[in-house]
C-alpha cells in the first residue's frame, strides 16, 4: 500500500479530512525539516503532510532545508510525493486561479544544497523526466473530476528569490517558453528522485509575474488573496487524488522507484562511512 506525502506550499499549512491525525517530529541526519509531519489516513490511504515553509510561514525558499524535508518524508514511509506550490504565470492563457500539473523544470536557483550525494559517495540520477507520469495522470484525472481549471504539462522555472523577478528576467523566461515561475520545487524534485520517490507538482497560479502590460505587478497582498482561494481548491484536489492512489504500484514508466540502480559511481571501498550512515533512508536499498 502506498503512503502519499504531500508538501504544502504558501497558504497550505494543514490538510483537512484526515483520520487518525497526529503531528510527529522526525529526526533527520540532514538537519531540521521545515516542521513536524502530520500523519493520518484518507479513505484508508496513508498520508503524511509537511508544510514546506513551516506553520506560520517562517522559512523563505532560500532557507528551506530541502534535504531534511525529503529525508523526513522517506523515513515516514512515503512512496509518492505531491508538491503544491504557489507560482506566477508566464503565459497569457494561465491566469490567476489556474493550476498546472508540471512536467518539466528549469533550475535557476543557486544558494541551496542540491544532492544527498557528494564528497565520499558520488551518484548521478536521470532527470530527463523529473515528474512521475502515473502520479501526474492521477492528478489530472482528479482535477477533471472536480472541474478545476488545470493544464497538464508545462515548464516550471525555479528562481532563487526571495525577491520577485525583474521585468527583464520575466521576459527572458517567457522567451524560454516556461509556463510558470516559482521558488521552491528545485532542488525538491531532484532530491525526491535521488530518494526514489514518485514526485509530481501542482503549480497554483497566483499572478502574472511582472511581464503583463495590463495587470498590476505582483505584490504580496494580491498574491495572498488568490492564494487563499487556490488553497481551498488544492485541498479538494488532494482529497480527491489520494484515494485514487490506493492501488498505485511501485513502478512507473520513468523508473522513479529504482532511480539509483545504476547511479552510484563511487566503489564500495572508497565510500565515506559517515555519509553512508546519513544515506540510510534515502539510498539504503542500493547501498546496503
Amino acid at each position: 500500500m502506498p503512503i502519499i506525502g504531500v508538501i504544502g506550499g504558501s497558504g497550505l499549512y494543514d490538510i483537512e479530512g484526515l483520520s487518525d491525525r497526529a503531528w510527529r517530529a522526525v529526526r533527520s541526519p540532514w538537519g531540521e525539516p521545515s516542521d513536524e509531519l502530520l500523519h493520518g489516513t484518507l479513505d484508508g490511504v496513508g498520508c503524511v503532510f509537511l508544510p514546506r515553509h513551516g506553520r506560520g510561514h517562517r522559512l523563505s525558499p532560500s532557507h528551506l532545508n530541502y534535504r531534511a524535508n525529503i529525508d523526513a518524508l522517506k523515513r515516514a514511509g512515503c512512496t509518492h510525493v505531491i508538491s503544491l506550490s504557489a507560482v506566477g504565470s508566464l503565459q497569457e492563457d494561465l491566469p490567476p486561479g489556474h493550476f498546472v500539473i508540471v512536467d518539466q523544470f528549469i533550475d535557476c536557483s543557486f544558494a541551496r544544497e542540491k544532492s544527498f550525494f557528494g564528497e565520499g559517495c558520488v551518484a548521478h540520477v536521470s532527470l530527463a523526466h523529473p515528474v512521475c507520469p502515473k502520479l501526474g495522470d492521477t492528478l489530472e484525472q482528479a482535477a477533471q473530476a472536480l472541474g478545476l481549471p488545470a493544464r497538464r504539462g508545462g515548464t516550471y522555472l525555479v528562481m532563487e528569490g526571495p525577491q520577485f523577478s525583474t521585468r527583464a528576467e520575466s521576459e527572458l523566461y517567457r522567451s524560454w517558453c516556461c509556463a510558470v515561475i516559482g521558488m521552491t520545487n528545485m532542488p525538491e524534485a531532484k532530491l525526491a528522485r535521488e530518494a526514489e520517490m514518485h514526485y509530481a507538482t501542482v503549480a497554483m497560479v497566483t499572478d502574472y509575474d511582472c511581464w503583463h502590460e495590463t495587470h498590476a505587478h505582483v505584490t504580496v497582498d494580491a498574491v495572498v488573496a488568490v492564494m487563499t482561494a487556490n488553497a481551498e481548491r488544492a485541498r479538494a484536489l488532494i482529497r480527491r487524488a489520494i484515494p485514487m492512489l490506493a492501488d498505485a504500484g511501485a513502478s512507473c514508466a520513468v523508473g522513479c522507484d529504482h532511480a539509483l540502480d545504476h547511479a552510484v559511481i563511487t566503489p564500495v571501498a572508497a565510500r565515506d562511512a559517515g555519509l553512508m550512515a546519513r544515506l540510510d533512508a534515502v539510498a539504503g536499498r542500493v547501498l546496503g
